[in-house]
């Protein structure tokens, strides 16, 4: 647990990789201290938020991974800075020289997931099982063949549980790779076992038939969630992945 950070808390630990919970919901105290963690370029660009939700989502998310890299690393609050590599992902320096560790963040609603690793790129997603109205239209500009053809076989709360559950999915894959958008989804499928329920799977990129990726399930009651995690990754690889 990190330290004097109480609105986190353990979530999971799978492998090599620690996924840690960050409460979201509003708490003035909290969100004053988690604002004194950030530094001065973290806190203009807290300014630069125009409504308390955002602003609130970016502190505490910032803090706390401010928190767990500190306790990681053994370095001071002030020690620690973000730089921005191709893509625009930052990764962790302290003191100005960049860090060999791999993190993600990701927030929805009440809820936010850290991820960290010791190396390999990571994606982190959550997402609040909101109710939606056109499941199948959205799936059509984001899910392959086989996976809409699963979609439209389901009906109610399976429907919207497996919808997010392929979302996220999705999302942790584009994320752990930093490419963005710049991927389209749909040209990727979701391994049909995880699409079946199970709740971790190997996976590889149609065009990067060489590099492995473990997924993992971490949905619960609450939310929809999912981390994507490179497998052996080439000696001397840095990569450090945010939201």
């Amino acid at each position: 647990m990190p330290a004097n950070v109480s609105w986190v808390r353990k979530f999971r630990e799978t492998g090599d990789v620690a996924v840690v919970h960050v409460d979201l919901t509003p708490q003035e105290d909290r969100e004053r201290h988690a604002l004194s963690w950030l530094d001065d370029d973290e806190q203009v660009r807290w300014h630069r938020y125009r409504y308390d939700r955002p602003r609130r989502e970016f502190a505490l998310c910032r803090s706390a991974l401010r928190s767990i890299l500190c306790r990681r690393l053994d370095c001071k609050n002030a020690q620690l800075s973000f730089g921005t590599a191709r893509h625009g992902k930052p990764f962790a320096r302290i003191g100005g020289v960049p860090a060999s560790i791999s993190f993600n963040v990701s927030h929805s609603g009440k809820h936010g997931l850290v991820g960290i690793a010791p190396q390999g790129r990571l994606g982190v997603d959550v997402e609040e099982r909101i109710p939606r109205i056109d499941l199948e239209g959205i799936g059509k500009m984001v899910f392959g063949p086989y996976e809409q053809r699963d979609l439209t076989l389901m009906g109610g709360s399976e429907k919207n549980h497996f919808f997010f559950a392929l979302w996220t999915l999705k999302e942790a894959l584009i994320k752990a790779l930093g490419t963005g958008f710049s991927l389209d989804p749909s040209r990727f499928e979701i391994p049909s076992t995880m699409r079946r329920g199970a709740r971790n799977s190997l996976f590889r990129f149609p065009h990067l038939p060489n590099v492995t990726w473990k997924l993992e399930n971490l949905g619960n009651t609450d939310f929809a969630a999912t981390i994507a995690h490179e497998l052996d990754p080439a000696p001397g690889q840095r990569v450090i992945e945010e939201a």
